[in-house]
């Protein structure tokens, strides 16, 4: 599990067209790719598993907690993106509600536009 940062500051100012705005790019890939929005309610759980394919966990609102093999939880909030490769062992959590976008394709390679959260 790699945890990266998407946020303002990892972005590029675009300026283009008369625009003013910023963008963190995320990802690209050459594959398809399954792409879908995930709600956990207050108290809400995704149950510890396998992975059976690449995944990135983008955080866009809430806060919650996620784990790998190992049994220590480690926070996550807005900004983040978790990505879990194939056959890592998962599970994400939150008492207050979380909502992210998800990822998930045979080929994922996060680090070639985000930073590794310090």
């Amino acid at each position: 599990m790699k945890i990266f940062r998407f946020g303002r500051k990892t972005g590029k100012t675009i300026a283009h067209f008369d625009s003013n705005f910023v963008m963190s790019r995320i990802l690209t890939s050459d594959n398809s790719a399954q792409i879908g929005c995930m709600y956990l309610e207050p108290n809400g759980i995704v149950g510890f598993h396998e992975a059976s394919c690449p995944q990135l966990l983008l955080v866009v609102s809430g806060n919650g907690w996620v784990r790998c093999d190992a049994d220590e939880l480690v926070p996550v909030g807005i900004v983040d993106a978790v990505f879990w490769d194939q056959g890592e062992w998962r599970e994400t959590k939150t008492h207050a509600g979380l909502t992210a976008i998800v990822v998930e394709a045979d080929v994922l390679n996060p680090a070639q536009f985000m930073p590794l959260r310090k």
